[in-house]
């Protein structure tokens, strides 16, 4: 069961919108492409292998499922220096992606329960990304 989105709500209506049916905020691939170019940071949460295999969306940064709790209680610079971005606070716009959304909303959960207020999944993850455009290879 998918969300209702507003045609042409763009990102305001996207990071305003309330919980969907499913009880997580989840967006839209053209919902994704406007938070993109406001510099939300996106996490793909699948396998590195999966990554090395099949390419990523653009601008993502990988944090495996199993890494990602220890790497959002992490020191800022250690995890600057493990992931190559900077840590996001608890009030940063993130989204987490994977390959269908059932890690992403796994991940999303988490990220709730440690305190992170402005998290969402993007539910279609990388299999939905490659139906609108090609992945970008490591």
């Amino acid at each position: 069961m998918g969300c209702a989105s507003v045609p042409g709500a763009g990102a305001a209506g996207a990071a305003s919108r309330g919980l969907c049916a499913g009880g997580a905020p989840s967006i839209s691939y053209p919902e994704l492409k406007d938070l993109k170019k406001a510099n939300v940071l996106h996490i793909d949460v699948r396998e590195r292998w999966e990554i090395d295999r099949f390419g990523k969306i653009p601008a993502s940064i990988n944090i495996p499922l199993g890494e990602l709790v220890e790497a959002l209680q992490m020191d800022p610079a250690q995890f600057k220096e493990q992931y190559n971005q900077k840590m996001p606070a608890k009030s940063d716009p993130v989204v987490f992606s994977c390959l269908a959304g059932t890690r992403s909303k796994q991940a999303l959960n988490f990220a709730m329960s440690l305190g992170f207020s402005r998290v969402q999944q993007y539910a279609g993850g990388f299999e939905d990304w490659v139906k609108h455009e090609p992945p970008e290879k490591k």
